[in-house]
Order: structure tokens, then C-alpha cells, then sequence
């Protein structure tokens, strides 16, 4: 009787959790809202990392994601939006989503960082229509605890990612599979 109430409560969940992943997209963010998402997922940023900071500030570009909702149970999705920064300013604005099969097990929120280093990533980034992290590029992500020795000299990829602020059930760090395609906000 407890394996089938097990089954019952872990399809209850699955349910939740697609129905969930079904309306992200009809949750969508506005341009204002992903703005002020993006300046305190900065700040935490900068804060956790102040090498961060400096190094933002010799990228070409800088695209960050402050929530991405990451959830599963043997199927697996995961979504977000954010802002890809020039200057410091907003130049566009894109989502991130991937999927998943395989052993895994709850959700997760997290905030994504990518640097673009140098002009030549950030322009094959922008030209590409949608840019699949691990096919189209790759993305070499810093760990915090190393990340506090970095700087523009000591990187060589064109393109590094941070993801922190993971808050959830799933640990999972990664950008391998993530397309980022641009949206209309």
C-alpha cells in the first residue's frame, strides 16, 4: 500500500511540475521587470565575487539570466529570461531553456552570468539564430571558489558563465545544453 501511495504522490508531483514548466513562457517578464531583475542579480553578483566586477568590465558583453527555474523527475526542463548587456546597458534580451532526460529529481532556481571576452564571441553569439552552449560554443564555467584568482589575463576562453544563488533540491551546475535565443520584450 505505501509503493502505491508513493506512485500516486510522485505522479501528483510530476504533474505539478509540467503543468508548472508548461505556463513559463506565458509568465513571461516584462522589459521593465527583467531589467530590475538583472541589476540585483548583478549586485549579488559583484558582491559574491568582486573579480567579477572587473572582469565584466572588460568583456565585450555580458548576458545574464537571474532566474532560471530548473525542475524534474526523469524528465526534466528548464527556463529563463534575461538581458544581454553592452556597455552596460540593455542591448537585447533572451531567454534560456533546455531539457532533460534521465535520473533526476526536484527544481531548483538559479542566477546565470556569461561574459563574453572577446567582440568576436559576442558578434558570433548575436548573428546565430538561437546559440546552443556546448554545439555553438562552449562556455567554461568558473567556479566560485577559484573564480576569486581570475582576470581578463589569466582567462583564456572567449566565453566563460557563472550560475549561483542555486536555491532548491536539484544540483545541477551547468550550461552544457542550454539554447539562448533571442525574445521580444
Amino acid at each position: 500500500m505505501g509503493e502505491i501511495r508513493m506512485l500516486h504522490n510522485c505522479f501528483k508531483l510530476l504533474l505539478a511540475l509540467l503543468l508548472a514548466a508548461a505556463s513559463l513562457p506565458a509568465l513571461a517578464d516584462s522589459r521593465a521587470e527583467i531589467d530590475a531583475n538583472v541589476e540585483v542579480a548583478l549586485q549579488e553578483f559583484y558582491e559574491k565575487l568582486p573579480a567579477g566586477k572587473i572582469l565584466a568590465q572588460d568583456a565585450a558583453g555580458m548576458l545574464v539570466f537571474p532566474r532560471v527555474l530548473k525542475a524534474g523527475l526523469g524528465v526534466g526542463g528548464e527556463y529563463g529570461e534575461g538581458s544581454l548587456l553592452i556597455e552596460g546597458e540593455p542591448a537585447a534580451y533572451y531567454s534560456t531553456a533546455s531539457a532533460s532526460i534521465g535520473f533526476q529529481f526536484g527544481a531548483q532556481l538559479k542566477s546565470q552570468v556569461v561574459l563574453f571576452l572577446t567582440s568576436e564571441a559576442l558578434d558570433r553569439f548575436r548573428d546565430s539564430d538561437g546559440w546552443e552552449a556546448g554545439v555553438d560554443g562552449s562556455i567554461a564555467l568558473i567556479e566560485f571558489g577559484a573564480a576569486e584568482e581570475i582576470s581578463s589575463n589569466s582567462i583564456k576562453e572567449p566565453v566563460v558563465g557563472f550560475i549561483f544563488s542555486n536555491r532548491g533540491l536539484m544540483y545541477n551546475l551547468t550550461f552544457e545544453g542550454s539554447k539562448m535565443t533571442e525574445i521580444v520584450r
